[in-house]
């Protein structure tokens, strides 16, 4: 798809509330708010202030008030001095949005009488009232600081908002029931719903429906020939392009109709064995083509993995893909140098069929056939309706591995890591590259597998651990398994070498 602006994402807008004490000069967290925000504008985040400093709960309402006028999605809460702990945690509850708690430091020693403002202490009464009434925010690594260094704590709330945000107006839109040899990636919807995201489960005959009556939808023509001009010489079936052309369009088109109460969408759609003998072609290279402008599509009706390249996409801010954590690497294709500062085994391949976006493979990727898909369905001979995947190696650089899922009996866990793809030639065929994880088989065996997480992960072409690990927190209440290193033994793992 032609590069653009990734659509199907919020925008954040945060707003900050400064409190002070009563007991406190009110004057000291306005200084101290001024302050805040001339080194906002220094970061990459959309900022407004209230002018309302909360003192008493009638403040909360009206600084509630303002910055909804100002439409702030965000909010974070400063204590400019010691704070009122009740307001301040009401303002919290009412407020329509993810919240963020921080506490001004104070500046210097020559004005530690009427300067200074005790929101060191302040801060953890205002964690203990966020518990007593149940509710969730963000409070950063270092929650205490001065300007500065709260505005880059604001610069990575924001990201982390953007995830929240994105969530809690998602839709997911799935096309029928899980084929029968994945059923690991069936699992109970009722965890999404406590996430609060939204799902519409279809049948495979309203997608053909979908697919028959779009055939006269003006944007075909237009979509054909972007994907003409995207695949260049790697438009290897010319022949199909409007076949796939209308089922972008298809929908496209029942996405925007459908969204109802929600902003932003995604699919999980069946993509074998029944598609190609209906459809005549493999969705392959549309999925790719909706997860390069924004709207992710997760294969084999994997609705969690759908919801997994939505929070890698928001939290990198990039176009994603989902992949098979699939096949070892053979030694004989790893070396010092390719390896870098990773270790044989730290490393894996990522694979699927064709559905990454062709901004995140090399350059010479190109529409081609599904070789197992081939193989069952066309015994191996020349391919018709088996094509339609976009092949490629994926691009070298950083990396992060992330899942959130639910097991069997709706408890919601998920993992994440960072790495890297390496430059090195997989040597195979599909969306493919190898991946490296520091301890990678150490998390593999005590948290993938251990874990009982299916084969598919999402897979963000950044490093975005941190934001989807703060994210997840927020979301759910609990940390992401992590890879761990040596060191540190997983729960389980038996800590004698021989």
């Amino acid at each position: 798809m032609t590069k653009g602006k990734l659509i199907n994402s919020p925008s954040v807008k945060i707003g900050i509330v400064a409190v002070s004490r009563d007991c406190f000069p009110i004057e000291l967290s306005r200084k101290r708010l001024k302050n805040l925000v001339a080194a906002a504008k220094n970061i990459d985040a959309d900022i407004v202030a209230a002018e309302t400093i909360i003192e008493n709960e009638n403040d909360a309402l009206k600084a509630l008030s303002e910055l909804a006028k100002k439409g702030a999605n965000a909010a974070v809460v400063y204590l400019g001095n010691f704070g009122p702990e009740g307001p301040s945690t009401i303002f919290m509850q009412k407020f329509d949005g993810p919240v963020m708690a921080c506490a001004a430091a104070e500046e210097s020693g020559k004005d530690l009488i009427n300067g200074r403002g005790d929101a060191y202490c302040g801060l953890l009464n205002l964690s203990y009232n966020i518990a007593l009434r149940n509710l969730k925010a963000y409070i950063p690594e270092n929650p205490v600081g001065l300007p500065g260094e709260l505005a880059k704590e604001i610069e990575h709330f924001a990201k982390v908002a953007k995830v929240v945000i994105g969530i809690k107006n998602l839709k997911v839109f799935a096309f029928g029931p899980r084929p029968h040899d994945f059923y690991a990636c069936n699992a109970p919807i009722k965890s999404l719903y406590n996430l609060g995201v939204e799902v519409m489960e279809n049948s495979e005959l309203d997608m053909l429906e979908l697919y028959k009556s779009a055939a006269s939808n003006k944007d075909i023509a237009a979509i054909a020939k972007d994907m003409t001009k995207e695949l260049g010489k790697g438009n290897t079936y010319p022949d199909m392009i409007k076949q796939l052309a209308q089922f972008e369009s298809a929908l496209k088109d029942f996405m925007a109709k459908n969204l109802g109460s929600r902003q932003f969408g995604v699919f999980a759609n069946k993509c074998w064995p029944a598609f190609e003998k209906a459809f005549g072609f493999v969705p392959c290279y549309v999925n790719s083509r909706l997860a390069a402008s924004g709207i992710p599509a997760a294969c084999e009706v994997d609705i969690y993995g759908a919801v997994s390249e939505y929070m890698a996409q928001l939290a990198s801010d990039a176009p994603v893909t989902i992949l098979d954590i699939n096949n070892t690497v053979p030694k004989d294709m790893l070396n010092k140098k390719n390896l870098g500062a990773y270790s044989e085994n730290d490393v894996f391949m990522g694979f699927h069929c064709g559905n990454t976006p062709s901004c995140c493979l090399c350059g010479d990727c190109s529409i081609k056939f599904q070789l197992i898909m081939n193989r069952l369905m066309e015994d191996g001979k020349k391919p018709v309706i088996t094509r339609g995947t976009l092949e490629g190696n994926l691009k070298p650089g950083e990396a992060t591995i992330f899942r959130i899922q639910s097991t069997a009996d709706s408890e919601l866990r998920s993992y994440v890591a960072n790495g890297h793809v390496l430059d090195i030639d997989p040597c195979s065929f599909g969306a493919i590259g190898v991946i490296a994880v520091k301890e990678m088989s150490r998390f593999y065996r005590h948290v993938i597998v251990g874990g009982n997480y299916p084969h598919h992960t999402a897979l963000a072409f950044k490093h975005s651990g941190r934001v989807l690990f703060d994210a997840v927190k927020y979301l759910t209440g609990k940390a992401p398994s992590t890879a761990l290193p040596s060191s540190l033994p997983y729960p389980g793992e038996n800590p004698f070498s021989v």
